[in-house]
């Protein structure tokens, strides 16, 4: 499970370190074994332990090829991902074509969202972060959304 705000820095080739209290649920939920795809609707990435990912493909290729949104979903999220190793360091490389869609370059946000990690680059997630609290009302909820109490 993962949740939480973790300021990163990203190395001149691209790595991250996860920080240390995620290492071992990624080493004991999926070998340290993850995939890397770009989110569709913002600048940034969307990072999955393997098997949470193997899901979500499945889901995702037996969406209806001829839906023009669907198979825009198929190209962008399966196109995107990579499989991506964690080290013994803990840490991942992310490569040139996903640093470049979230437009990472020396400090980031890896943002907790449960079964994922969002990677966003640090002042455009401030910014979007930013937005959102100071317009609320820019957010459409869901009836589903107005029925849970926090």
């Amino acid at each position: 499970m993962f949740r939480g705000v973790n300021n990163v820095n990203i190395d001149a080739k691209g790595r991250i370190a996860i920080p240390a209290r995620y290492r071992d649920h990624l080493i004991h939920h999926c070998g340290a074994e993850m995939v890397v795809t770009i989110d569709t609707e913002e600048r940034c990435l969307l990072i999955y332990p393997q098997p949470d990912w193997d899901d979500i493909q499945r889901k995702v290729e037996a969406l209806p090829s001829f839906n023009v949104a669907a198979r825009r979903v198929q190209r962008l999220l399966i196109g995107h991902a990579t499989d991506i190793q964690m080290d013994n360091s803990g840490r991942i490389l992310l490569t040139p074509p996903l640093r470049e869609y979230a437009k990472l370059d020396k400090k980031g946000i890896l943002l907790g969202q449960g079964k994922k990690l969002e990677l966003w680059e640090e002042s455009a997630w401030v910014t979007r972060r930013d937005s959102w609290l100071d317009d609320p009302s820019s957010l459409t909820v869901s009836e589903e959304l107005q029925s849970l109490s926090l």
